[in-house]
């Protein structure tokens, strides 16, 4: 836990460096227009769609008609457009931005960090594409839940943490680590980075705050992953 919080320290400490915050900063502007957009002429629509079919009976005898209908229709429309802003600006920034951003701190933080360049562009779109469905196949299992009120933060939590770990560690890790080291890290480090992922889907509940929340994401994941691995490849050296 003490490599998290540093990790978050040394994340929020990277937003003053020259030009990173706008790098980090733009493919979220970029995410919430666009699908602010296609939300403004759809959503209504898809509300009222889905309002049909529950009145209608063809839900499974396990979800209960009221979870989709009324204001949990739009709650659930608006949490498939966060899932989409979030996946969508991990790959834009996986794509323009996070080598940079990488760059920057493996340079001030890793100077002598080895690039394996492990992951690729098409590998990062089809992690955000793989991380959507498993957030979308959750969000599905629990679609009871989404009746308690009283529930919502923990499952907003806990949602946001799974697609942001999925998100964000491929990019963080890619550039340095090669496809192996990007295995035994996820698998050895589960714990660190579904702790940054739950921090920052809580961050993203805070008003005005939340709306960085993918920006320090795309930091802290990238601060943790880069020192797990120097942590990885010091131990591998002594062995």
């Amino acid at each position: 836990m003490n490599d998290v919080l540093k990790s978050l320290g040394r994340a929020l400490a990277s937003l003053g460096a020259p030009g990173i915050l706008w790098l980090m900063l733009w493919p979220l502007l970029v995410a919430v227009v666009g699908w602010g957009v296609v939300a403004y002429f759809f959503a209504p629509g898809l509300v009222a769609a889905m309002e049909a079919w529950a009145a209608s009976g063809s839900l499974p005898r396990w979800i209960p008609a009221a979870a989709i209908t009324g204001f949990v229709g739009w709650l659930l429309v608006a949490v498939t457009y966060l899932a989409l802003v979030v996946v969508t600006t991990g790959i834009v920034l996986g794509a323009f931005s996070m080598p940079f951003v990488v760059s920057h701190v493996a340079r001030q933080d890793y100077p002598g960090l080895e690039r394996k360049r492990g992951g690729t562009l098409l590998g990062s779109v089809t992690n955000g594409l793989a991380a959507f469905a498993i957030f979308a196949g959750l969000a599905l299992l629990t679609l009871p839940l989404w009746v308690f009120p009283v529930l919502w933060p923990l499952l907003l939590v806990g949602l946001f943490a799974v697609l942001n770990t999925r998100v964000f560690r491929y990019d963080a890790l890619s550039e340095h680590a090669s496809a192996a080291e990007m295995q035994v890290l996820a698998a050895h480090n589960r714990a660190g980075f579904y702790a940054l992922g739950a921090i920052t889907a809580a961050l993203g509940l805070v008003p005005i705050a939340g709306f960085f929340s993918p920006v320090v994401g795309g930091l802290a994941f990238t601060q943790y992953g880069l020192r797990r691995l120097a942590a990885l490849r010091g131990h591998a050296e002594r062995a």
